[in-house]
C-alpha cells in the first residue's frame, strides 16, 4: 500500500520558517493506529489526513494526528492541505469545504493568500491558582488567564513573551496546553504555544490557538482586522479578522516535498 507524502512550511513565504506540516491525501480512511504511527514516524507537529467526502455540504473530511495524539483542530496543517489541494492536486473551486471534529472548515483563496474560516472560542478569564503555572513559564509577570480549549496567559508586553523560558517537563505535569500572548511592537498581537502534553514542546505557527487569540484580542483592542505574529523560532505571520461566532485568518505556504510512504 503506497501513499503520496508531501511537507509544506505553512503561514511563511520562506522555506524553513512557519510551521512544518505533512500532508497525506487518501481515498478512504486508514486504520487510525496506522495515521498515530504514520505522524509519530514523520515527527512533525502535525502529520494530516483528507478524505473525499460523499456528503454535500463538504468536500473533503480532515484528521490531524500529533507525534502522540489526535486532536480536534489545527490550522497550519489545514492551510498546507488547501495549498496541496490548489497547487498540487488540481483543485479547481475557490473554496474548499471540510468537515472535521471542530464542525465545518472553509478554506478560500484570497489573492497571494489563502484563508481559513474557523470557529470562534472566545476564552473566559479564569482565578484559579496557576502559581505552578506561572513557575513552569520561568516566573513570568502575568497579566491575566483565561481559558477555552487551551489555556491563555496575558503577558505585559512583546518582550515578555520573547524572552519566556518554560519548564517544558513542569508544563507536562500540570496537564494544559499553553497559549502566551501580548499586545505587539509593530503587529497587533504576538504569541507563543507550548503543548508538551501533546508531544510539541513549541509549536512553529498555531492556527487553533488563533481562534481564541483572534477575539480575545478583537475585544481588548476594540477593532476586527488584525496582523498577528507567533514568535517561535522558526516565526509565523497571520492576518485575521474577528467575525463574531466566526474567525478568519490568512497566511502563505511555502512547498518543500514530495515523496511515498511505502506500507506492507
Amino acid at each position: 500500500m503506497n501513499h503520496t507524502i508531501y511537507q509544506v512550511d505553512a503561514f511563511t513565504d520562506k522555506l524553513f520558517g512557519g510551521n512544518p506540516a505533512v500532508v497525506i491525501p487518501l481515498t478512504q480512511w486508514i486504520d487510525d493506529l496506522l495515521m498515530q504511527q504514520l505522524a509519530m514516524e514523520n515527527n512533525q507537529s502535525e502529520t494530516v489526513f483528507f478524505v473525499p467526502d460523499g456528503k454535500e455540504d463538504a468536500d473533503f473530511e480532515i484528521r490531524w494526528f500529533t507525534p502522540v495524539l489526535e486532536i480536534n483542530l489545527c490550522g497550519h496543517a489545514t492551510l498546507a492541505s488547501a495549498y496541496i489541494l490548489f497547487n498540487k492536486l488540481g483543485y479547481s473551486k475557490e473554496t474548499i469545504r471540510f468537515r472535521c471534529k471542530s464542525g465545518m472548515l472553509k478554506v478560500r483563496k484570497k489573492g497571494d493568500l489563502i484563508e481559513m474560516d474557523f470557529p470562534a472560542w472566545k476564552p473566559e478569564s479564569t482565578t484559579n491558582d496557576y502559581t505552578g503555572l506561572i513557575k513552569a513559564l520561568g516566573n513570568v509577570s502575568a497579566e491575566g488567564f483565561y481559558k477555552h480549549r487551551d489555556l491563555l496567559v496575558e503577558l505585559a508586553d512583546e518582550e515578555s513573551v520573547i524572552k519566556c523560558e518554560p519548564d517544558f517537563n513542569l508544563l507536562k505535569q500540570l496537564g494544559e496546553k499553553v497559549i502566551i500572548t501580548a499586545k505587539g511592537r509593530d503587529v497587533d498581537f504576538v504569541s507563543r504555544f507550548f503543548a508538551p502534553i501533546a508531544g510539541i514542546n513549541e509549536d512553529p505557527v498555531t492556527g487553533s490557538a488563533h481562534s481564541q487569540l483572534i477575539p480575545f484580542w478583537a475585544e481588548k483592542l476594540g477593532k476586527n482586522q488584525l496582523h498577528a505574529k507567533q514568535l517561535s523560532a522558526r516565526g509565523g505571520e497571520l492576518w485575521c479578522e474577528n467575525l463574531g461566532e466566526r474567525v478568519t485568518m490568512s497566511g502563505k505556504c511555502v512547498f518543500y516535498l514530495q515523496g511515498e510512504i511505502e506500507l506492507p
